[in-house]
């Protein structure tokens, strides 16, 4: 079902944005990483590993869904401005 104009999705209402810095688990170890791109529900991240399993796995990228991540560090991100309506003189 398509979203409607006035609707959020998942990731608009989670808390992390591209450039964050966060923590997530991959066969329950622990890695941190930096977010690179938002989908519905999830966001991409790219992680160093130096375990060759994990790296021809996962290429030093994963998707995880948000509820699963935890913030490091926030990047400063500049608030988005809601168009202007033009007035007539």
């Amino acid at each position: 079902m398509p979203k409607k104009n006035d609707e959020q999705t998942e990731t608009e209402l989670s808390p992390f944005d591209i450039g964050d810095i966060v923590g997530f688990k991959i066969k329950k170890e622990d890695f941190s990483g930096t977010i690179e791109k938002a989908y519905k529900n999830s966001f991409l991240i790219s992680f160093e590993s130096d375990d060759p399993d994990i790296i021809d796995s996962y290429h030093n990228k994963t998707v995880v869904n948000w509820k699963e991540l935890t913030m490091i560090k926030q990047v400063p991100h500049p608030k988005k401005e809601e168009p202007k309506e033009e007035t007539e003189d």
